[in-house]
This record gives C-alpha cells, sequence and structure tokens, in this order.
C-alpha cells in the first residue's frame, strides 16, 4: 500500500517540517542524514543553527588573505552545528545501549537559558528543532 502523503504529492519530511516552523517560538530546524551527518535540509533563521565558534570567526579577521564570505562562513557554522548534534545523539545512542541493548533514543531535548533543542532521531534523519525557550 502507498503512502497517502506520497500520493497526493506530499513529502512526509516536508509535510512535518512545513507543521513544525508555525509552531510558536520555533527559530529554525536542521534535517541530518542519519548515517552520514551530512545536511540535507536547513529553514527558518539560519543564525540559530551556528555555534559560538563560527560566529566569532565569522566576525573577526582572520591573517590570511582569503576572509571567508558571509555565506561561506555562515554554512561552515551550519556544519559545525550538524556535526556537534550528530555527535551528541550518536553518544546518546551509545550510553542508552550500554545501560539496555534492547533500548533506543526516541526523543532528545537538550535546554539551555537561551534556547531548546529538540532532536528526533529516525532510521534515516535526525531532525532537530530550535526554539526560544519560555520565560520561567
Amino acid at each position: 500500500m502507498a503512502d497517502s502523503s506520497l500520493a497526493n504529492g506530499q513529502d512526509p519530511l516536508e509535510e512535518k517540517l512545513g507543521r513544525l516552523s508555525k509552531k510558536p517560538g520555533v527559530k529554525a530546524s536542521i534535517v541530518i542524514d542519519r548515517a552520514t551527518g551530512a545536511i540535507l535540509k536547513t529553514s527558518g533563521e539560519i543564525d540559530a543553527l551556528q555555534t559560538t565558534k563560527s560566529r566569532t570567526t565569522s566576525t573577526a579577521s582572520t591573517f590570511s588573505n582569503e576572509t571567508p564570505t558571509p555565506e561561506e562562513a555562515e554554512s561552515q557554522g551550519v556544519e559545525q552545528f550538524a556535526t556537534m548534534v550528530w555527535n551528541f545523539v550518536n553518544n546518546a545512542g551509545g550510553f542508552v545501549q550500554e545501560l539496555d541493548t534492547e533500548d533506543e533514543v526516541r526523543l532528545l531535548r537538550l535546554r539551555t537559558r537561551k534556547q531548546e533543542l529538540v532532536i528526533v532521531p529516525d532510521p534515516k534523519y535526525l531532525l532537530v528543532v530550535v526554539h526560544d525557550t519560555p520565560p520561567a
């Protein structure tokens, strides 16, 4: 039996991303290939998918004559972010396997003072949503 969302011409992942982006407080989302860590798709405020290191690198002057363009710096920052998330999920998965070999990670939430990352591992990809942390 064919998937009804595919029959309607809609990709289930695109549908899920569209639904998530309309939620209040959502700043950005990124989809990462589960096997390789490659970035499949990003949406929203790309600044939310940057690391502190990439933000300071893009604004600081370098000693080399080849200063990255803002677009290159932004792309590098998103790649660093994706790598950090991918490593985090793999480490969490290893932790869970050490606790119980018949268990698996279904959802990871990482809440900081400024924002919250919700990570949904899927067999094919990792879906990461970054949103504002509501005031306490």
